[in-house]
């Protein structure tokens, strides 16, 4: 989402025939774009301002800015504590940034915008991208959830959802730029709702684009996801066999101190009925530990999630504490000690299932995407199946963006390898 933003960003400020240049050091303005997901990315950009502020030093007419989330979270902290921060705009404020910069050349005074909208979605702004082969597109702006350890319901307001025609529209754009595959983004993605139109609508509708050569989406939440979204993506070839499908946690009083809205059970049917629908479906997760409250017996309980649905990979986390939400006034938190234990027997376990699924395509001819040079050897590839698993494998005449058909020979880490299969061999 913060790419997404960011690039939302260049896009207005090209438009006004701003560019961007290389180097902070030479540059009349500086913004970093922030999230206030966790702790860890808030202390990133606290580090960052420092360097902005060796910059403002040297060079007292540049322009330094904090947009996104972070700057809606924290905007009196960043005046008290930053004065030399001379923009800060919250995630709803974007299209304002041209005006705010004329106003800025003669006013010296810190320019601040955190009002949130109920109808921003920043339709009709087109990204500026980098060439590349993924274009991200923002169909929905804000979240209605309101988990009580999350803090986006507040940076990013309420839930919106973009128009059908405007969607359609900036994907046709991408794919005359060059990209080949689109990944719808929403902080609940599958909760879209544009008048009569919902989220299986919409993905029929880009599908059905010439030229999207593969369409992900995330994150859905597994409350919304519905059979109608299943048979969609089961139907069309250029819909990828992935779900990233978010459990956070597997004990029942847990999820609902957590506002989370559905039970262990429902997760694991929805979970047993993507891959009903999906077989072979790339299944991911996300894993909270250490929610306050949470006692030895509730962690055992999402190790017994996991082992029951045997995800194909997991983002894990230590719960992260955050100023402004419900779960910060707990009074049970839990030592970082024992959160650390539980992130760790979660990570070992999650390794063990992602070889398990892993093994289970050896020997299976895999239609993979050339994306880039393996991190190994510049001797070969790296690329993904459409369930989003990466192939590593020897490189003969193919380029970037290119799908070759390659069979799937051994199983390593998170990696799958494998070599490639002449048409005559895969027919």
């Amino acid at each position: 989402m913060n790419v997404a933003d960011s690039e939302i960003i260049q896009g207005i400020l090209k438009a006004k025939k701003y560019s961007s240049i290389d180097s902070m050091d030479k540059a009349d303005i500086i913004f970093v774009n922030t999230c206030a997901i966790r702790e860890h990315a808030e202390e990133k950009v606290h580090s960052r301002l420092g360097v902005f502020s060796r910059i403002k030093h040297n060079n007292p007419d540049v322009i330094i800015g904090v947009l996104g989330c972070m700057a809606q979270h924290l905007k009196d902290d960043i005046l008290d504590t930053k004065p030399y921060v001379d923009i800060i705009l919250g995630p709803d404020s974007y299209r304002k940034l041209p005006e705010l910069l004329e106003r800025k050349m003669e006013d010296k005074d810190n320019i601040v915008d955190t009002q949130l909208s109920r109808y921003e979605v920043y339709d009709n702004f087109f990204p500026s991208r980098k060439e590349g082969i993924n274009a991200w597109v923002s169909i929905m702006r804000g979240c209605d959830k309101f988990c009580t350890f999350c803090i986006v319901p507040f940076t990013r307001g309420r839930e919106r959802s973009r128009s059908i025609n405007s969607i359609v529209n900036e994907v046709k754009k991408a794919v005359d730029e060059g990209f080949i595959e689109i990944t719808l983004l929403g902080q609940n993605v599958n909760s879209y709702k544009y008048k009569t139109f919902s989220f299986d609508y919409l993905l029929k509708e880009i599908a059905d684009i010439s030229g999207v050569e593969r369409l992900r989406y995330t994150s859905p939440h597994p409350e919304d996801m519905t059979d109608e979204v299943l048979h969609v993506m089961a139907h069309y070839d250029n819909i990828c066999n992935a779900v990233h499908f978010p459990l956070q946690a597997g004990s029942n009083r847990i999820l609902n101190r957590m506002n989370r809205t559905y039970t262990r059970d429902h997760f694991i049917e929805k979970s047993n009925r993507i891959r009903e629908i999906l077989p072979n479906c790339g299944l991911s997760t996300d894993v909270i530990v250490g929610f306050p409250g949470e006692t030895n017996s509730e962690f055992e309980k999402t190790l017994d999630v996991m082992n029951k649905v045997k995800f194909d990979s997991a983002f894990t986390f230590k719960y992260s504490p955050r100023s402004g939400t419900k779960a910060h006034e707990y009074s049970d938190q839990l030592s970082e000690i024992d959160k650390q234990a539980r992130l760790e027997k979660v990570i070992e376990l999650q390794k063990k299932h992602t070889i398990i699924r892993n093994k289970d395509m050896i020997g299976n001819i895999e239609r993979v995407l050339v994306e880039k040079n393996s991190k190994r050897s510049t001797n070969q590839w790296a690329g993904r199946t459409d369930s989003n698993k990466w192939v590593i494998f020897d490189k003969e005449n193919e380029n970037i963006k290119d799908f070759v058909d390659i069979l799937i020979t051994d199983a390593k880490g998170i990696s799958l390898h494998g070599h490639l299969v002449k048409k005559k061999e895969a027919a």
